[in-house]
């Protein structure tokens, strides 16, 4: 297999194949035909779907076929080919959630954003591999450069399908790192969209989880998440992503604060390397970039963060102990043992533990907002280095602690609530590495403008 280039890889892309469903030179069905002998092809190494309904696929891509003969397509997302994380609920597929003690489950009802997908004209393909409740315990998918390697998780199939070129887009979740690690180790854009930007449906349990697309292209990107909250909005009580309903054009930063957090100290020479060559690559096209130690808001903040990987766990485990306990209690040789593990720990906390840990939370949130003042958005690595090997445990050995890779970049913005676009910027050891853009909350379209600028203008680097 060949090394992993971001100047050179090209992934499936949806927006520009829209012309030729207009005028006819090519279909959503021929382009679904396409994707489904690319994941013939591939699948049996990648394993990357849970569960696919092919009938039901061709069906609605021939539906839309039509649309487009007639001129009108009900989105521009009409015909996406598109996976979903076997975390939400589809009508016409099982969802199983990576778990043992769900298999069979088969609610037959639509998560929020599949409907609205749905009423949008996107082809809902199958169901894409999740880490065992959206947790540590990882499934079988393996990464697309190199299988011996983890794609990441919980949304492992949802990466490694995008950037195996099955499909132009698939739909992850965010917990603490779940969106924006798959999207680093696969090469991949993602979208990590302010708490509550896009409506979780059914999944409403914790106070940090987030639905977003992986993507080929930023262009798809935007409009598979700005399609979904134009019908289904946000969460309960959210305001729901907004913006343009095309990907917002690139905008050049003014400033940008570089976050180190506690990953900064985990992150390999060489992946050091590659992000320092981006940052030299801002600072010649005129960026300015701050650090900590360069202003008194950066350290601050930075300081700030200490402790936040802890942090989002506890509130994590916490929030979703009172569903594992009745599951365990219900089926427990269904639960893996990482998950038991999980839950024990999250048995030893009070409501007072809970009660400090989100005041913490609060407190990183105000440094985060008073960034505000003087830059446009926060760049980091996407992880500390390319996907790690994972070969599965060993029988009679602890677990291993982190099988789909290291969240630490990861859990800052899940406990500030704030939005996140992943770039495929570099490439360490012949391997996909993403860089991060962090903004406000509710700041998605600016910090998609600025990725994009990015991704656009400082050239990708290799090491």
């Amino acid at each position: 297999m060949s090394a992993y280039s971001p100047k050179e890889f090209r992934a499936l892309s949806f927006h520009d194949a829209t012309p030729r469903f207009a005028d006819g030179s090519d279909t959503p069905r021929a382009y679904l035909e396409r994707c489904l002998e690319t994941i013939a092809a591939r699948e049996p190494v990648v394993r990357a779907w849970a569960a696919m309904n092919e009938d039901g696929a061709r069906e609605a891509a021939d539906a839309s076929t039509a649309r487009w003969k007639s001129g009108q397509p009900l989105s521009p997302i009409d015909g996406l080919p598109i996976g979903i994380k076997d975390l939400l609920e589809t009508r016409d597929m099982p969802t199983q959630m990576g778990c043992e003690a769900y298999r069979g489950n088969f609610p037959k009802r639509d998560n929020a954003a599949v409907w609205a997908l749905r009423q949008a004209g996107a082809v809902v393909l199958g169901k894409t591999v999740t880490t065992e409740l959206g947790g540590t315990h990882p499934g079988p998918t393996t990464n697309p450069f190199d299988p011996t390697r983890t794609p990441g998780g919980s949304s492992s199939g949802s990466g490694a399908a995008v950037a195996a070129r099955m499909v132009p887009a698939t739909i992850g979740t965010q917990v603490g790192g779940s969106i924006i690690r798959p999207a680093s180790y696969c090469g991949n854009f993602a979208l990590k969209p302010t708490q509550g930007a896009i409506n979780r449906g059914e999944r409403q349990a914790t106070s940090m989880s987030t639905h977003g697309p992986h993507a080929g292209s930023i262009e798809d990107m935007w409009l598979v998440a700005i399609e979904i909250a134009r019908r289904a909005g946000g969460d309960p009580g959210r305001l729901g992503l907004f913006g343009p309903l095309k990907a917002p054009p690139a905008r050049r930063p003014m400033a940008l604060a570089v976050m180190e957090a506690e990953g900064w100290r985990v992150t390999d020479d060489a992946s050091r390397a590659a992000f320092e060559a981006v940052l030299d690559g801002l600072r010649a096209l005129g960026v300015t970039v701050l650090r900590r130690g360069d202003h008194p808001l950066v350290e601050t903040f930075e300081r700030s963060l200490e402790g936040v990987q802890a942090l989002t766990s506890a509130i994590t485990a916490w929030e979703n102990h009172w569903g594992i306990r009745n599951l365990v209690a219900t089926n427990r040789d269904g639960v893996s043992a990482r998950t038991k593990n999980v839950l024990a720990a999250a048995e030893t906390m009070t409501p007072e533990d809970y009660r400090a840990a989100i005041l913490q939370r609060e407190e990183m949130r105000r440094r985060h907002e008073a960034l505000a003042l003087l830059v446009d958005a926060v760049i980091a690595p996407a992880s500390p280095g390319p996907a790690p090997l994972w070969s599965g445990d060993t029988p009679g050995q602890p677990l291993v602690k982190r099988p789909t890779g290291d969240a630490v970049y990861n859990t800052p913005s899940s406990a500030l609530g704030a939005p996140v676009v992943t770039i495929p910027m570099t490439a360490v050891g012949g391997l996909p590495m993403g860089i991060q853009v962090m903004g406000q909350p509710h700041g998605d379209a600016a910090i998609t403008a600025i990725a994009r600028w990015i991704f656009e203008t400082v050239p990708g680097v290799t090491v």
